[in-house]
């Protein structure tokens, strides 16, 4: 059933069901999907972490076994995802192959990761680093579910809560403390994002070729994104989450003159392209893409069943808001990406405009107005902001109610970093490797299918808004600061991985075309897909060999490394934590602790004096002001002077130091900005006299290389 079209640059009336009830009706099937899915990865995540911890597995840095176990679980997750695909395919036992596709996509990110971790207790990267405050913020938000910074004392956070808000719950479920559930956590959290960015995948492009796209993104974001995995979760919704954003925003057919002029290369498609994701893409919100069923109409068109585009507005702005609430960078980057699609699409709907003036040789204004065609993607544009807007409120609107009435000088430095690769444009394209070769795939079609297929016109502005956002990052330098862009390079990786897929697949369409169609062609594509995926994905623990190594040779929050060698200072935390618990008799997050061993508050929620450094530092927190006042305590003459100082500070006082040992001094090893250089932190000690520590209102008490000083109140 067809609408009639109204004036131009309007929306013609659907003469089906209400939009209202068809959004209503496939939200909730959309939804429903996704919390099967959810619960499918869950209990294979769990399973899997659960039967790798029953063996007594040798050291990944010591010993092949887990590496050679891990190539075996590898095989069998693509064997399931292949299965899955044929399934799929020939549409035999839809809801198994789906059940099959998650549990494989699940089973990989597991095997992959968890396998190799399996004889320790820590993720990728231990607790060393940028580990180390993730795993502070983790262990916060596990005492508390209460929205808490990091390290300081009665200052709403700055860094986004939501991935480590969930993983304190989960923790709280299981029992766990913060450190020991980080490592079931991120893998567990990783493999729910692969499933719902398939379930996505699966609502926006035919469902086998869904699953291939995600198998290819999802072991590129494992290999490239994996040590930070609160930000991996957003990197492996990105790409499908990009597709729906320009479906909800650049909706040709909507506007009489705009289908005629830029959905043409649409209606001219093949019958089998027209199952493809160029067509399902336009149906976003029709109806899944079951690989070619019957019966759905394009998103967009006013025909019966549709929702007008806005259960892919509705998904748009759920992706940013979940962005933001998890990782500050990429949500900036993917709402950059997404207000480009919003401006092209308003230019594209000003083009067409001009372009049927012609036709009809007419003047443009004749047509109507030009803000009746560029007001429906921008008031689109809009309600994604809004929403966005409401769900990162959450975790943001705290620190911004706490920014706007405080006196304190901003002294965050977060932005200061500069490695050598941000001081460049990363070209994965132009690597000579297996990767590198899907990237120029990719990279080619995006060029080639830019004026044709929906998929590469939202890949590619994805692709096109992290290298402006990387230049503007180079640019920033000469301002005194960055935007991060040398943590683009995993985005932009896994994007080229989708386009990598995309074009292979459609390649070797094209060829099987030119070449007469050959009986063998197929399978025989097939065959090299399958072992380039192999060659890939048995890969990843050697580029991860550096992560793994030191998740065994960090000591873990029991005194232990997994290799078995000699554990460092971190062994005696525990007496640490027991002597401060008794001296002071109050609860660890009534416990304000000054020491320059942050690792110590990464296993026990005691609120810090000072972050590791500033680049990590709350910027309400005054990092500066608080690294010259213990400059500052450090040179008083007594024990008076110091007790004193300590009753006049401007901010909640140590309520314990935790030094090392130095002869007759007790010392803090701490840290500042001297961007821009790179490295980009200087560290410098800080000696305390012994005797300022004489007085009664302090028990000082030698644990291993450490002296813990408590202050009685």
């Amino acid at each position: 059933m067809s609408a009639s079209v109204t004036s131009p640059g309007t929306t013609a009336p659907a003469t089906g069901p209400g939009r209202a009830s068809v959004l209503l009706r496939r939200l909730g099937a959309g939804l429903g999907e996704a919390l099967l899915a959810t619960v499918v990865a869950v209990v294979v995540a769990g399973v899997g972490l659960v039967a790798f911890s029953l063996v007594d597995w040798p050291a990944f840095n010591s010993s092949h076994v887990t590496r050679a176990l891990t190539t075996v679980g590898q095989v069998v997750s693509v064997a399931v995802l292949i299965a899955a695909m044929v399934l799929l395919r020939l549409h035999k036992w839809p809801w198994l192959a789906k059940v099959l596709s998650w549990a494989g996509i699940s089973a990989f990110v597991t095997v992959t990761l968890g396998m190799p971790l399996a004889a320790t207790k820590l993720y990728l990267f231990g607790v060393s680093v940028d580990q180390e405050f993730r795993t502070e913020y983790l262990t916060r938000l596990t005492d508390s579910a209460a929205l808490r910074d990091m390290t300081y004392a009665d200052v709403p956070p700055f860094y986004p809560a939501g991935w480590f808000w969930m993983g304190g719950r989960v923790a709280n479920v299981l029992g766990m403390d913060g450190w020991e559930a980080f490592k079931p956590y991120a893998i567990g959290s990783l493999a729910v994002a692969a499933v719902l960015a398939l379930v996505l995948w699966s609502e926006l492009i035919r469902a086998d070729w869904a699953v291939a796209v995600t198998a290819a993104t999802t072991a590129a974001a494992i290999t490239f994104a994996a040590p930070e995995a609160y930000s991996a979760v957003i990197v492996l919704l990105l790409a499908p989450s990009l597709v729906l954003a320009w479906g909800a925003v650049h909706r040709p057919a909507e506007s009489e003159f705009a289908a005629a002029v830029v959905a043409a290369p649409e209606a001219a498609a093949t019958p089998e392209a027209a199952a493809d994701s160029d067509s399902a893409a336009l149906r976003s919100d029709s109806g899944p893409a079951n690989g070619g069923a019957t019966g759905t109409t394009p998103a967009g068109t006013a025909g019966t069943g549709t929702a007008g585009g806005w259960g892919a507005v509705i998904g748009a702005g759920l992706f940013l808001g979940l962005a933001a609430t998890f990782y500050t960078l990429y949500f900036l980057v993917a709402a950059f990406a997404v207000g480009l699609m919003g401006l092209i699409s308003a230019g594209l709907a000003v083009r067409a405009r001009r372009v049927e003036a012609r036709a009809r040789r007419v003047r443009p204004e004749d047509l109507g107005p030009a803000w009746r065609v560029v007001a429906p993607p921008l008031l689109r544009l809009v309600v994604i902001g809004v929403i966005a807007g409401v769900i990162a409120a959450l975790v943001w609107l705290p620190y911004l109610l706490k920014h706007l009435t405080s006196t304190t000088p901003s002294s965050g430095t977060a932005l200061h970093y500069l490695p050598e690769s941000g001081a460049e444009l990363p070209l994965p394209m132009a690597d000579f490797t297996l990767f590198g070769g899907l990237c120029l795939v990719g990279t080619v079609w995006l060029i080639v299918r830019a004026g044709s297929s929906r998929r590469a016109q939202a890949l590619g502005i994805g692709v096109v808004a992290i290298y402006l956002w990387t230049l503007l990052s180079m640019l920033a330098t000469a301002a005194g600061t960055t935007l991060l862009s040398f943590r683009l390079e995993a985005p932009l990786r896994v994007l080229l991985a989708a386009a990598g897929a995309f074009g292979f697949v459609e390649g070797a369409r094209a060829l099987y075309r030119a070449f007469d169609e050959p009986a063998r062609f197929r399978p025989a594509a097939a065959l090299l897909a399958t072992l380039g995926a192999l060659a890939f994905v048995q890969d990843i623990p050697h580029v991860l060999t550096p992560e793994i190594t030191t998740a065994y040779t960090d000591t873990d929050g029991d005194g232990e490394r997994a290799d078995k060698r000699p554990p460092s200072a971190v062994s005696y935390y525990r007496e640490i934590d027991a002597a401060l618990s008794a001296q002071t008799g109050r609860p660890r997050d009534e416990n304000v602790v000054l020491t320059a061993d942050t690792t110590f508050l990464a296993f026990y929620p005691y609120w810090g004096f000072q972050a590791l450094t500033s680049h990590y530092a709350n910027p309400l927190a005054d990092f500066a002001g608080r690294a010259a006042t213990i400059k500052a305590w450090s040179t008083l003459d007594s024990s008076a002077e110091l007790r004193d100082a300590l009753r006049a500070s401007p901010w909640r006082a140590p309520d314990a130091f935790l030094f090392r040992r130095s002869g007759d001094t007790y010392t803090l090893r701490l840290a500042e900005d001297v961007y821009p250089n790179d490295p980009n932190v200087k560290r410098y000690t800080v000696a305390f006299p012994a005797d300022l520590f004489s007085d009664p209102a302090f028990t000082t008490t030698d644990i291993g290389p450490f002296t813990l000083v408590t202050v009685r109140r």
